[in-house]
């Protein structure tokens, strides 16, 4: 009888609004749970559209040289990892690439 207790008020509390849990929601512009639980850093395109990452340089599709670009890092596997490319909140170029081209990368 105790251990239906805390459940029932659960419930309840889930009926009259009174909890703090939420559904989860992703906010606009991302699209994915991917560009909010992730690594992110700022890098500023290149006039060839490229950026650098410590010592990897990558190019840029759908860029504007000077434009600041939002990376959103999500780490698929032990050995790989898809870079979202954000910039003035649209999603313009998604790659893949080695975790051990990251080395040395300061997020």
């Amino acid at each position: 009888m105790k251990n239906n207790i805390p459940h029932l008020r659960f419930q309840r509390a889930l009926q009259e609004n009174h909890s703090l849990f939420r559904e989860f929601k992703i906010p606009p512009p991302f699209q994915s749970p991917k560009d909010i639980f992730c690594m992110r850093t700022d890098r500023i395109v290149d006039p060839y559209r490229k950026i650098s990452l410590h010592t990897l340089q990558l190019k840029v599709n759908h860029s504007t040289p000077g434009k600041l670009l939002n990376l959103r890092i999500y780490p698929l596997t032990n050995d790989l990892s898809e870079i979202r490319f954000w910039c003035e909140d649209q999603l313009i170029d998604i790659q893949k690439i080695k975790n051990t081209d990251l080395k040395g990368v300061q997020f």
